[in-house]
């Protein structure tokens, strides 16, 4: 054998040697690789468990020995266990046990995480009873009636607005939940210990990754359709597509997890509304970096609710203060503040030219009794709900999240048609109806309405639609069109 066939095998052997080093190392600092696992230590009051319900549910007890929590020996007695005196405890081969593992539980480790979120207005997500929702779900498209309902409650409400929101649960005599209250793990959940929320809504158990509370998808189980399509519009705007295309580099299991740090990729949900920078940390109270509140018929500062109520609490200047340090980690200073300076003033252009308008017209109808005490039994109401809860949200989110196509079609677009070509002419039509046959009353009332309803579209705003539009106006607008003609329209 040659000097250098020598010196070629020795080489390759001395880098086949380093390669095995590297793999036994790689598969020790890891608890999966090759199907191998890292030894994992189980807790001896929760060794009877794991056997068990290796047999029974192993994907379970997969999903345990996959999490942080296996690692540092949290086993399953950790949080099923209960205390004296618990209404949810029941006798489990020995053991008492509860099934419903609650924040409070959580918070024995995680207290500061518990008190955020316990503020948070995701963990009043559960108190909607009253909303005008629940009465869709539980009278319009559900029931109460006897031989329909679950266990007194609607079915449309327990698989649909409660499996978001979250439901109160329930205990049985048993000791066990009320199926009508359980599974559930709605963000707002209400549990037997009193503590609300559920842990479990963005931290799905029993891996708890932070992986998965960091992905899009999993706040898209509630946060899409039509009232509320951030998943949709965040699928849309480029943070999303960027997401899309450089997934593998968002390096979703590291700790901390920084943009700008960690990752450079593509912000998801929680890196705009949770996550930590180098200058703020992780918060699990979501309403932190929001300045407007979205929901309701007309928007308004996040904090003014609470100021009105004397509460002291975070401003919604610091608030968006906090959202644009984490805007800033991508984007300019000029291109933030333009940006928000785009965003607020679509906010005061529905507040101002279809959500105020319309609540004020509403208001002094279901007030003076032209619209009935009952809900959604008027077409109109269908029409407002319409109106606010659907199209104007889809306006204004879209605005928020850098989704155009949902801030104009599926947005103002559709808020302009509903208000102009539906609740302008049923608000007539009612009014009307009311002059002819209500009585003196119900026909002061309707021709007041009226009277309001003409002061609203002779503002400048309106005057388009009854035929008062401004000479220079109408000029520009001719102007545009033969402009537009020149581009696209054939002779």
């Amino acid at each position: 054998m040659s000097l250098n066939t020598k010196r070629f095998v020795i080489a390759f052997l001395s880098f086949m040697f380093l390669l095995a080093l590297l793999l036994v190392g790689y598969m020790e600092g890891n608890k999966r690789v090759m199907g191998h696992k890292a030894e994992i230590k189980v807790p001896d009051d929760s060794k009877q468990c794991v056997e068990c319900h290796n047999i029974k549910t192993p994907s379970l007890i997969a999903q345990w020995e996959d999490s942080k929590h296996a690692l540092k020996g949290v086993g399953c007695m950790e949080c099923h266990s209960t205390e004296e005196g618990d209404i949810d405890a029941w006798e489990h081969h020995g053991s008492k046990i509860a099934v419903v593992v609650s924040p409070k539980d959580c918070s024995k480790c995680h207290s500061h995480e518990f008190e955020e979120f316990q503020k948070s207005h995701h963990a009043t997500a559960g108190q909607i009873l009253g909303s005008l929702d629940n009465t869709l779900a539980e009278v319009v498209e559900g029931s109460m009636a006897h031989g329909i309902a679950l266990n007194g409650q609607s079915p449309a409400a327990v698989s649909g607005c409660l499996q978001c929101h979250g439901s109160v649960v329930k205990i049985m005599d048993n000791g066990k939940p009320d199926p009508a209250t359980w599974p559930n793990t709605g963000i707002g959940r209400i549990n037997p210990d009193g503590s609300k929320g559920s842990c479990a809504a963005c931290h799905s158990r029993h891996s708890f990754s932070p992986k998965l509370a960091r992905n899009p998808e999993n706040c898209g189980k509630c946060h899409l359709g039509p009232d509320h399509p951030q998943k949709e519009i965040y699928d849309e705007s480029k943070h999303g597509v960027a997401f899309r295309a450089f997934k593998e580099y968002m390096n979703l299991d590291a700790q901390p997890w920084r943009v700008g740090i960690e990752y450079t990729a593509a912000p998801t949900c929680a890196t705009c509304h949770m996550s930590a920078t180098e200058t703020q940390a992780v918060t699990h109270d979501v309403g932190d970096r929001i300045s407007w509140t979205l929901r309701p018929p007309v928007s308004e500062k996040i904090d003014a609710k609470a100021k009105k109520l004397g509460k002291d609490v975070l401003s919604w200047e610091d608030r968006r203060e906090n959202m644009q340090d984490v805007c800033m980690k991508c984007h300019s200073s000029d291109y933030v503040e333009g940006f928000y300076t785009q965003f607020d003033a679509a906010i005061n252009l529905y507040n101002e030219k279809f959500g105020k308008p319309s609540t004020h017209l509403y208001k002094m109808m279901k007030s003076s009794k032209l619209l009935s005490d009952v809900a959604f039994d008027d077409e109109l109401e269908w029409t407002y709900f319409y109106l606010w809860h659907h199209e104007g949200r889809r306006a204004r989110h879209g605005a928020a999240m850098m989704g155009p196509d949902y801030t104009q079609w599926h947005g103002f677009y559709e808020v302009a048609e509903r208000w102009y070509m539906e609740f302008i002419p049923q608000t007539r039509e009612l009014c009307e109806e009311a002059i002819k046959h209500g009585n003196a009353s119900e026909k002061k009332a309707a021709h007041e309405v009226l009277k309001e309803l003409d002061n609203i579209l002779n503002r400048e705003e309106h005057e388009w639609f009854i035929g008062k539009m401004s000479d220079e106006e109408k000029a520009r607008r001719k102007a545009a069109s033969e402009e537009f003609k020149k581009r696209y329209v054939q002779d």
